[in-house]
């Protein structure tokens, strides 16, 4: 395990440690719906503290970012077992924040070279962050108007079965990649560079986009949003094809042939996106 992996485990442990604030301000056994806005705000001051305290320049980057994602874990928790009506709205924060915090745990384990603050995809794009924003804001005023909207266990479960779903087939993907998987579109083929076709790459041209779009999607279906269920789809789906078509061109130019038979062979995974379009 690498210096950055360390910290980022570390500090998201520290962050999740929020749900412990109620045995350690009353300082016997009290349950977790007795976090107050007061103590986590305190927890995450003293915690904020200690990160300076012992990490520098891009360590405290990275420990900072780990941190805050571990407390949107450890918040989500609480949600999830306080609040009748936001326990899923918790459950949607525990699964965003393992999300990104995962994601920099996977590239660090088996693409060390590739590592950056980017690794979190905490910075992906502005129209991510918005649509992030415009999520929420649907579901709390949609919580507020329509309460009984927000009560529908079946779709709850199929989101999370969808979220749970997508996100193992991505780190799947991640894993059985291993450093040919990046963030990052490769312009420049390297020596190490091969095609991999094996595991569920067997299934699928995309696994992590796949994973990732539905994952997407189910955070939505998890959260009895409507509008940003539809907005997301069509958003994810554009997004994915002009992806896969782009990083395709560059897959022929580095395997030529050997992409070609693959293609034929094996579809993209995506719904209603072939992929480029070369001339068999």
């Amino acid at each position: 395990m690498i210096l950055e992996q360390r910290v980022a485990c570390t500090c998201f442990a520290l962050g999740t440690g929020v749900v412990l604030v109620p045995m350690l301000t009353h300082f016997h056994l009290r349950e977790l719906s007795d976090l107050s806005p007061y103590g986590a705000a305190l927890y995450t001051a003293v915690v904020n503290g200690v990160l300076l305290f012992m990490c520098r320049g891009y360590l405290y980057q990275v420990g900072i970012r780990a941190c805050g994602l571990g407390l949107a874990f450890g918040l989500g928790l609480w949600l999830s077992v306080s609040a009748a009506q936001w326990y899923v709205f918790g459950w949607y924060m525990c699964a965003l924040s393992f999300f990104h915090f995962s994601e920099f745990i996977v590239t660090a384990t088996y693409n060390p070279e590739s590592l950056s603050l980017d690794s979190f995809l905490l910075n992906h794009s502005m129209e991510y962050g918005l649509a992030a924003v415009a999520s929420w804001v649907e579901f709390v005023l949609e919580a507020w108007i329509f309460p009984d909207m927000k009560q529908l266990p079946f779709l709850h479960y199929a989101g999370l079965l969808l979220v749970v779903g997508g996100e193992l087939l991505r780190k799947v993907a991640m894993l059985t990649a291993k450093s040919n998987f990046n963030h990052i579109v490769q312009s420049k083929k390297v020596d190490s560079h091969m095609l991999v076709t094996h595991g569920v790459y067997q299934l699928c041209r995309h696994p992590a986009y796949v994973g990732w779009f539905y994952w997407s999607l189910g955070t939505q279906v998890l959260l009895c949003n409507p509008v940003c269920v539809i907005g997301y789809t069509w958003a994810s789906w554009h997004f994915f094809r002009e992806r896969v078509e782009d990083e395709e061109v560059t897959l022929l130019n580095f395997f030529g042939e050997q992409y070609l038979d693959y293609m034929q062979r094996v579809g993209t995974g995506l719904p209603f996106i072939q992929g480029f379009k070369a001339n068999f």
